[in-house]
């Protein structure tokens, strides 16, 4: 909850990577809140009512996941509507003749989101999905210490620059910093 809403403000993408991590952690601890304040909650040095806010956030989020059906895979709606508006945005950046440097960067990305796209199970995965997905198995697959091939470590990182370049402009739309 405290890592959530510092993230969901400075930058969408790392927020958007920490809800699949957080929807996955609270599947591993299948969905029993008890279990999730045993072995999270209560580990946190934070005040009782700090604590207290951190499972209520965490009551919430496995309700939706019920109410959802997302029990055993999937993303919450609500983040799920992030993802669609950042490939909104993608679209537009993709079109605006006022951001040419985002344009060459999807250029080299594009190879390795396509290759994302082929490989996906989802028929109708849109290109930021492809890539978030991407991402994702890229972090559990450092975090179980596994190694990727050069190409695919290069196509990620034309990947991760693209995000990172969609998040800031997101950012600087969400401050009012700038329109598109």
């Amino acid at each position: 909850m405290i890592i959530a809403k510092v993230k969901k403000k400075e930058n969408i993408a790392e927020y958007i990577l920490y809800m699949w991590q957080i929807e996955n952690l609270i599947r591993i601890f299948e969905l029993d809140i008890e279990k999730i304040n045993k072995e999270i909650i209560l580990k946190f040095d934070q005040p009782d009512n700090i604590k207290n806010e951190m499972r209520d956030w965490y009551v919430g989020l496995i309700a939706m996941m019920k109410d959802e059906n997302i029990i055993e895979k999937g993303h919450l709606q609500f983040i799920q509507n992030s993802l669609n508006d950042l490939n909104d945005l993608h679209i537009r950046m993709i079109k605006s003749p006022e951001e040419v440097d985002y344009q060459k960067n999807y250029v080299l990305a594009k190879p390795g989101i396509d290759d994302l796209i082929q490989k996906s199970t989802n028929p109708t995965i849109n290109e930021i999905e492809a890539c978030f997905n991407g991402l994702y198995g890229l972090l559990i697959f450092r975090m179980k210490n596994k190694t990727i091939s050069p190409e695919t470590a290069q196509a990620m990182q034309y990947i991760s620059k693209l995000i990172a370049e969609l998040s800031k402009k997101y950012k600087q739309i969400e401050n009012g910093e700038v329109e598109l």
